[in-house]
């Protein structure tokens, strides 16, 4: 099994606790994502991480687990929404050095929060009433040039392992 891991998840606290996403409903078999959550009342965990491979879960959902602590239901979203951007492996190291130190500069002139996964993949946090504008272009320009991919996580609806 590959486990798809935060770093550096941006809602790191004491008091998080580990669960798991299984990706296979998702078309990624045999590869489950660790998300990071904050524990609530009535048994459901707040997300507290970008997600960068399950689909149709933010960052701030609420969440219930199954008995083997995988995610098995958005009870309550946050309105927040994920755009992720994979570049291509093949780029030569000093283009995506300069693509991503250009999203890192407009994430931060959005006050918008991400997390990387390396240096070639990066999950993007879209809060209600965010303007991104400036992010938005920089990232057209990257994957109009054939350096990237990208996408909505929330392209697909969350399902939970069977």
């Amino acid at each position: 099994m590959q486990f798809i891991v935060h770093e550096h998840p941006v809602g790191r606290a004491a008091t998080n606790y580990i669960a798991r996403a299984d990706l296979a409903p998702f078309g990624l078999d045999g590869q489950v994502e660790q998300l990071w959550l904050t524990p609530r009342s009535g048994g459901s965990y707040e997300v507290s991480c970008i997600p960068f491979s399950t689909y149709g879960i933010a960052l701030g959902d609420t969440v219930l687990l199954n008995d083997d602590d995988y995610v098995n239901e958005v009870v309550e979203t946050s309105r927040h929404r994920t755009l992720r951007l994979l570049f291509i492996p093949d780029l030569p190291t000093s283009d995506l050095k300069h693509a991503a130190d250009l999203i890192k500069t407009e994430v931060t002139a959005a006050d918008l929060l991400s997390e990387w996964d390396g240096e070639r993949f990066v999950a993007v946090d879209v809060p209600p009433n965010a303007e991104p504008s400036g992010l938005f272009a920089v990232m057209e320009s990257v994957v109009n040039a054939g350096h990237a991919f990208w996408e909505w996580a929330d392209a697909m609806p969350f399902a939970s392992r069977s």
